[in-house]
């Protein structure tokens, strides 16, 4: 007895594992594309034999695939579709969950979408002024489901655009009118009161002091609602680094007066944290940095940073550079837009036409104009030795520099598409040891992608440079430019374009008071890991502040790899010049994380 139990047991639980043996797919006259839509739709569909599937399985598939192709129907404005699914001859909707058969033998699947449906009345109201819907929602235009959805949120976002923070939809009526193939959609906005900003209590905190988190979000309470200032707040905290997680959260319910209150509920960062990187030339060597940092160094939100560099390891661009800095980044010093950085830095440039030791102390205020705007101003102090070809000099010069930078790019680590602008503009003036004038450069970069899911993307890099007022031979060394290596010219030998002069019947040479350069790559992601680049590159090295003037050129030409990681690209890039006597006939490489530009 006990035996044949056993062997009841054993049929029944083989009979549940057992395989459907045939699925059959019917969309009728729907087009290719509509059939590949309900088609990703399914659960059914897509079970695989690797999903070892029990034949409860494939009914609880069938039973949820009923409203799957209902609503990928109505967001295609199909509203008179008939679906039917058909598990060994039985409707699935008809089998109970747990009453699944011992075994699947065959599922028909039949989908006819009947007619699609066309806007006919469409009402949603009352709007604000200035509400645009999107063009697909008018009379005569295909009813698909989604387009119901933005406009409703256009009106609602419209409103709360106004400060009325708890507009919302109300009564809805929906009509599908099957003799006239259209869809009426009638939609009651409630708008509500109009609010303004109450109170904003801050919650989760425990070493940034509260007061100082109220300045830094800077939600203007009693001005006129609005969630752009909400998100502006947000970001503004997120921004100092201070805090993992930042939520700005608005109460259900209004307050008194027509208020409204805010909580903001962040969890703070581990305030210590540190890093390093690393990147490996053939010519310019090894480089290696590190940092440290203290997001919380005085409990509001201040950011103290140390950071050193050597480079030039085992490299033939001279002997080692290397930079110690130390920074102080101050959060809402004058309003929350407005930050103040303190740096100071100790620095050794040891290059192939001179060497340089520099101390340097730098104050600035930069301020975000917009999300994607930024601009700087300051005051700097630089002591500098410099040795070249020349002779040995000391200078001290006081700099004002001012910068702006505007980034539209989708992705900063690994940019597809949009542009990014960087101006740098330094006055200075010479206590000691040189002459006056100023610097400026541009580094514009621009990105456009192609194709399936943009695997291909073209990106172009511009710099242009000029120094003013102060000749070649006064102006400080590292104020002038040179071409060549992976940060302008890859393949040329780092820095090998410069300008030479004779002085004293000796040829010298040294940097232009100009620079224009220009990098173009394309890049194509062959799989979700891995990627190649193809890239051309040119420099130009002016001997006077014309950069379009008398001076030499020079460009370089190769291939990449690129590997995709969490934290941005791993870059291989190998290089060769592109012109002059030693074209095609040197090969460089660079290593590094992220892309070249």
């Amino acid at each position: 007895m006990k035996i044949r139990c056993w062997a009841t047991f054993a049929a029944l639980l083989c009979a549940t594992m057992a395989p459907a043996q045939e699925i059959s797919f019917d969309t009728g006259d729907a087009d290719e594309r509509l059939s590949d839509v309900l088609r990703d739709a399914s659960l059914t569909l897509g079970l695989t034999p690797e999903d070892d599937p029990a034949a409860q399985d494939y009914v609880a598939a069938a039973r949820a695939d009923y409203r799957r192709f209902l609503t990928a129907l109505y967001a295609d404005g199909y509203y008179g579709g008939v679906v039917s699914i058909l598990v060994n001859g039985r409707e699935a909707s008809n089998i109970a969950p747990l009453d699944a058969p011992g075994s699947v033998q065959t599922i028909a699947i039949n989908v006819t979408p009947g007619p699609r449906f066309t806007f006919g009345r469409t009402n949603i109201g009352p709007v604000a002024e200035g509400t645009e819907f999107p063009e697909e929602f008018a009379s005569g235009e295909p009813a698909r489901s989604e387009v119901i959805r933005s406009s409703v949120r256009t009106a609602v976002t419209a409103w709360r655009d106004l400060g009325f923070a708890k507009a919302t939809a109300g009564e809805q009526s929906i009509v599908a009118q099957h003799a006239t193939e259209t869809l009426d959609v009638n939609v009651v906005i409630e708008p509500g009161r109009r609010l303004t900003f109450g109170p904003l209590t801050v919650r989760g905190n425990e070493d940034v002091r509260t007061a100082r988190i109220l300045a830094i979000a800077g939600l203007p309470t009693g001005s006129v609602y609005s969630a752009a200032e909400i998100a502006r707040a947000e970001r503004r905290l997120r921004d100092t680094g201070a805090f993992n997680s930042v939520s700005l959260i608005e109460a259900e319910d209004a307050g008194p007066n027509d208020t409204l209150p805010i909580t903001a509920q962040i969890v703070e960062a581990k305030p210590r944290r540190f890093g390093f990187g690393v990147e490996v030339s053939s010519i310019e060597g090894l480089q290696l940095s590190s940092f440290w940092l203290h997001r919380n160094y005085f409990g509001g939100a201040e950011r103290f940073r140390v950071e050193g560099e050597v480079s030039g390891i085992g490299g033939e661009t001279g002997g080692l550079d290397y930079n110690l800095a130390a920074s102080l980044k101050i959060p809402a010093v004058y309003g929350p837009d407005t930050d103040a950085l303190f740096a100071v830095s100790v620095s050794r440039l040891d290059e192939p036409d001179f060497e340089l030791d520099v101390f340097e102390l730098e104050g600035t205020l930069n301020r975000r104009v917009r999300d994607d705007l930024e601009v700087s101003g300051g005051l700097g102090l630089i002591r500098g030795r410099e040795t070249t070809e020349a002779g040995t000099r000391n200078y001290t010069l006081v700099t004002a520099p001012l910068s702006a930078t505007l980034d539209r790019r989708d992705d900063p680590a690994n940019a597809k598409n949009g542009y990014f602008i960087d101006l740098e503009l330094v006055p200075f003036v010479s206590v000691e040891g040189a002459e006056n004038g100023v610097r400026v450069f541009n580094d514009s970069r621009g990105y456009a992608s192609f194709g399936e899911d943009d695997r291909l993307t073209i990106a172009g890099r511009a710099q242009i440079g000029s120094v003013f007022g102060a000749s070649a031979d006064n102006a400080p060394a590292d104020f002038l430019f040179f071409s060549g290596g992976g940060g302008t010219v890859r393949g040329q030998a780092y820095n090998s374009l410069g300008v030479e002069t004779l002085e004293n019947g000796e040829m010298i040479r040294r940097g232009g008071l100009s620079f224009a350069g220009a990098q173009l790559e394309a890049r194509y992601e062959i799989n979700d890991s891995f990627g190649v680049v193809g890239f051309y590159d040119v420099g130009f090295v002016g001997e006077d502040s014309n950069p379009f003037g008398d001076g030499e050129f020079h460009s370089g030409a190769g291939f990449g790899i690129r590997y995709n990681t969490g934290i941005g690209p791993i870059r291989l890039d190998v290089a060769t010049p592109a012109n002059g006597d030693n074209a095609g006939e040197r090969v460089e490489f660079y290593i590094g994380i992220g892309q070249a530009f």
